[in-house]
């Protein structure tokens, strides 16, 4: 049996290890010329892990330095307005793990075959009977996997009719800084705007910050400096310690949701099914999901049940993922006065209400 992926990010090669584990012959189609990630850090939260776990690549992820799970939400003037109780999520959930994009990608490759990876074939056209035409000529295979991201080649493919990404009103910037101290993984809340800084186990900060700006509006490093200069420690020196072409910004998009995940022998999986906000740290650990849920389901039931099992099983749980991450950032971006009735109602709200409103994110498990 064979399946062919299309994207060699974290989900195209997280499922092309689940099926290679199963003894499938596994092609991963990658348009970049080598596989690698660009980004900052990542946060692998506990259904992540259990994720990993099911490819034998939990403990090498955890043997990075394990970390703290979010501490809360300040205010732009340092004061708290959700404060967790780190102590007892750990204890309910597990521990959560920061890693480089990067070194995951790398963990992935390094468990296929190398003759498995095929970088440099641009995908033009994928078929409901498994073929995939590309730049190298055209795959045949059981399944096909479309994991090529928010603007998937797949999805346009199978999906036509299917309104594309949308963007949801606010940029993003990413990077990482040296190390510095801060006072663990904390976002900050401003009026539209908001920084979050999350401690990395080398002892660097990884560090974003989102927006409310026009679509493909561009903002420079000077600029953001001058925006978040006067926000509570460490958020200005942070900001100082790094260049500009260690700044990336994108745009945020959602993908619409469709009535399936699956047309004919192919299945999408990561932000080609389910592009969602960044809100929660979950569209990494959905798509680690997705991947070893698709390996399970089809290795098991064949490929017609085990991808119409797929979808049954993926589609309510990434939407309702979805919707709480929308949901989640959505007071970030308020402005006055709705702003400053969150910033007097938050933080009456029950302290442990953060690991209520997640648990059905972190206590997931994989399917048998």
């Amino acid at each position: 049996m064979k399946a062919t992926i299309v994207g060699g990010g974290i989900g195209g090669l997280a499922a092309a290890v689940a099926f290679h584990r199963r003894g499938w012959q596994v092609e991963v189609l990658e348009r970049a010329p080598e596989f690698s990630e660009i980004g900052a850090g990542l946060s692998i939260q506990p259904n992540g892990l259990r994720a990993l776990d099911e490819i034998g690549l939990g403990d090498a992820v955890r043997a990075g330095g394990l970390a703290d799970p979010p501490a809360g939400i300040r205010r732009a003037d340092g004061n708290w307005l959700v404060r967790n109780d780190v102590g007892d999520l750990r204890r309910r959930f597990g521990p959560w793990v920061v890693v480089h994009r990067a070194a995951l990608v790398d963990l992935l490759v390094a468990a296929l075959p190398a003759d498995a990876l095929r970088p440099g074939a641009e995908v033009h056209t994928v078929r409901a009977d498994g073929s995939v035409v590309h730049s190298g000529g055209t795959s045949t295979a059981d399944v096909v996997v479309g994991a090529d991201g928010v603007r998937s080649v797949t999805r346009r493919s199978l999906w036509p009719d299917h309104p594309g990404p949308r963007y949801v009103g606010y940029t993003t910037w990413r990077f990482l800084a040296p190390p510095h101290p801060v006072d663990g993984s904390v976002e900050i809340w401003g009026r539209g705007e908001r920084f979050g800084h999350v401690p990395m186990p080398d002892g660097r900060v990884y560090c974003y910050l989102m927006a409310n700006a026009e679509a493909g509006s561009r903002t420079g490093l000077a600029a953001l400096r001058d925006r978040f200069a006067h926000w509570h420690a460490p958020v200005p020196a942070l900001l100082d310690s790094v260049s500009a072409d260690a700044v990336l910004q994108h745009d945020t998009h959602e993908l619409p949701e469709l009535p399936t995940f699956v047309r004919g022998r192919v299945a999408l999986l990561g932000d080609a099914a389910h592009a969602m906000t960044p809100n929660l740290g979950q569209g990494a650990c959905q798509a680690l999901e997705d991947a070893v849920t698709l390996a399970t389901t089809v290795d098991s039931r064949g490929v017609g049940a085990g991808l119409a099992e797929y979808d049954r099983i993926r589609r309510p749980r990434t939407r309702m993922i979805v919707r709480r991450s929308r949901q989640a950032g959505a007071p970030a971006h308020w402005a006055a006065p709705l702003a400053a009735v969150r910033d007097v109602a938050l933080p009456r709200l029950p302290a442990a209400l953060f690991g209520r409103s997640i648990t059905p994110a972190y206590t997931w498990e994989p399917a048998r």
